[in-house]
């Protein structure tokens, strides 16, 4: 068996699902199984939906149609026949969004985006899926929620590894050539959930891991493994081999290109990873192994944006020690607040995190009463594997270096 996943960006538009079908017959398709994400910036789009849902009620319908016409545009390109069984399943998921927002009676933000996010990838995947059987590619489509078990931890779902080893081995034909969601599970009640931003890798690494695949494919936009994102860095260069302890690393701290849970059933297993161009198929990309060193040896710049930098200090000039470094966890735990980078002295800590459940408020005001706090928002956290004078150099320049940490391997920088 082979996976491979094709992202948002890969499917775009008409011409990028007749795309995919261009890569499959040069690069073959016999045992594969295709995950994809929600087309082009569908996820976003069906956020602004959400949003729309608790907040503004009377843009709600239009927010959808701008999504229906999206797809819509998109299947016109792809079927000439109007007739075509397409256009009734896609209807059918506008309807079934449509009566779970009519419905759904749940004020928990996490419950309603799971249920409404999902629809970009079942969307997408049908349209593919009947892009290829009308062009002779016969596929099977799976509904990856019927494979996938986890719990009911909305937005970061955790994986049942045992009945989704047992749904997939039960279930899945291995003769044809199968297409499926990424990023979507169920729970025991059979409710949507997901497995956090970018988890379509993830979704191939999790069927990779029961099928006892060979490999996993992910088709980007770029040749493979930047050693930077050339969205912020310019010269980013190509890194042809990576260990996946050096990949899981640079998950971790944030990469984009890989998702940071993909990597470890991949190692469990020792399955190849690679990561290649949709626009070049048949080059070489990136792989990423067992026993495989960095190639070539170069400083590897990763940011993440729209950090928070929280410094705390004792009120009475005490140390904080463990008993308060606990409670100080416990509350980031309760919160739900991703943590990045700490850093504690005999009277200070500091914490860069992530506000992804718009929690800082509250947090704030738990910390308030026992510590003197300050925050900064809006900052960036630099990391750069492999660093050398030159590399934190460029990263410093004209920024105020807020928080600076530095391992034999590794340099974490905040600033603003």
């Amino acid at each position: 068996m082979q996976v491979y996943k094709f992202g948002g960006a890969s499917v775009k538009d008409a011409n990028g699902v007749k795309n995919i079908a261009s890569v499959l017959q040069k690069v073959g398709y016999k045992n594969t199984l295709i995950v994809v994400s929600a087309m082009g910036k569908t996820t976003n789009a069906l956020e602004l939906v959400i949003k729309n849902y608790f907040e503004n009620k009377s843009e709600l319908q239009s927010a959808i149609q701008e999504i229906k016409k999206f797809h819509n545009e998109i299947i016109l390109d792809l079927f000439p026949n109007e007739d075509h069984i397409v256009f009734k399943k896609v209807n059918t998921f506008f309807s079934e969004l449509n009566q779970f927002l009519t419905s759904n009676k749940s004020p928990d933000y996490s419950f309603v985006y799971d249920q409404v996010i999902g629809f970009g990838e079942l969307v997408s995947t049908t349209i593919i899926s009947e892009y290829l059987n009308q062009i002779n590619i016969a596929n099977n489509w799976i509904d990856v929620r019927t494979h996938i078990k986890t719990d009911n931890y909305y937005r970061r779902a955790n994986v049942n590894w045992s009945a989704t080893q047992q749904l997939i081995s039960s279930t899945f034909n291995r003769s044809v050539l199968n297409i499926t969601q990424g990023f979507l599970g169920s729970d025991a009640n059979n409710f949507t959930t997901t497995l956090g931003r970018e988890g379509s890798d993830y979704t191939a690494a999790i069927y990779a891991y029961c099928l006892n695949a060979e490999s996993v494919t992910i088709w980007k936009d770029v040749p493979g493994v930047l050693n930077a994102d050339p969205r912020y860095f310019e010269n980013a260069q190509l890194l042809n081999n990576i260990s996946y302890r050096e990949a899981i690393e640079l998950a971790f701290y944030g990469a984009s290109v890989i998702h940071p849970k993909t990597l470890q059933p991949l190692q469990g297993k020792e399955i190849s990873l690679y990561v290649k161009s949709f626009l070049n198929p048949e080059a070489n990309g990136t792989k990423i192994g067992k026993n495989t060193t960095l190639d070539p040896i170069i400083p590897c710049f990763i940011v993440k944006k729209n950090q928070v930098l929280i410094s705390l200090s004792s009120l009475d000039f005490s140390y904080i020690v463990e008993e308060n470094i606990s409670e100080i966890f416990s509350l980031l735990h309760q919160y739900k607040m991703k943590v990045d980078v700490i850093q504690n002295s005999a009277i200070s800590f500091s914490v860069c995190i992530e506000n992804n459940y718009n929690n800082l408020d509250s947090l704030l005001h738990h910390l308030k009463s026992k510590f003197k706090v300050v925050c900064h928002q809006n900052a960036s956290l630099y990391t750069i594997r492999h660093y050398n004078d030159l590399a934190i150099n460029k990263i410093e320049t004209d920024k105020t270096v807020l928080l600076k940490q530095l391992t034999p391997e590794t340099v974490q920088i905040v600033t603003v």
